[in-house]
């Protein structure tokens, strides 16, 4: 009977994965850039966020920001008339981005003239929490509309992100979601999580995550300092 031979190719996938995730950190490092990576579901308000960021940090920050969509360059174009630079990644139908997608936008990226570069994954919550993207930080967004047992579903992306953001709180009189159960749930994935409560739409909560990405740029910035 003939020998069967196991071949795991998502472990090699990601070990790959990893070791140009670190590359892509060594560049940042070498040119004090911080990156950080936004994800969440489709229509979480992840654009609505990195707009927000923009107009109150772009005038302390230099800022780009690198768009991942299936199609379209509609999130970029939204960008880029904020008078910040945007790489827009098409990935043709892959659910997520990985390293070897952010080198090259990263390759058509001025990081002499930066001081931030956010990621927006792609609208997805299985896929982008499986692949390191190169990112310094990993935050997440899970909007109101969604329900609070998405960490009951999802249970790795809430367990690998830095900052959770439960956005559209506007919603919170109309919509069956229950606030102190959300945070139980996520809390018990991920003990060292900081949840921020926001709105894009009405700004609440918006200065409170400028300031926690704020902090955690200058944290980096004197970590690499020579």
């Amino acid at each position: 009977m003939a020998d069967i031979r196991l071949i795991e190719i998502k472990e090699d996938i990601l070990s790959d994965n990893k070791d140009l995730a670190d590359e892509i950190r060594d560049t940042l490092r070498r040119h004090k850039v911080f990156m950080l990576n936004l994800m969440a579901s489709p229509g979480g308000g992840k654009t609505s966020l990195i707009l927000n960021t923009i107009r109150r940090m772009k005038g302390a920050f230099r800022i780009a920001v690198i768009e991942g969509d299936i199609d379209s360059v509609v999130d970029a174009e939204k960008v880029v008339k904020e008078g910040i630079p945007a790489v827009q990644l098409k990935t043709g139908g892959f659910c997520h981005l990985d390293a070897s997608m952010i080198k090259l936008a990263i390759n058509e990226i001025d990081l002499t003239s930066l001081d931030l570069v956010i990621i927006e994954n792609i609208g997805n919550l299985i896929c982008p929490a499986e692949f390191d993207t190169g990112a310094h930080k990993q935050a997440m967004i899970l909007s109101v509309p969604e329900g609070d047992d998405k960490p009951l579903k999802y249970p790795m992306m809430f367990s690998i992100c830095d900052v959770l953001v439960i956005n559209k709180i506007d919603y919170l009189g109309v919509a069956d979601f229950d606030m102190d159960a959300a945070k139980e749930r996520v809390v018990k994935l991920n003990p060292g999580i900081k949840i921020i409560e926001a709105s894009c739409k009405t700004g609440q909560g918006i200065e409170e995550w400028t300031r926690w990405l704020e902090k955690e740029i200058k944290t980096y910035r004197k970590a690499t300092a020579p």
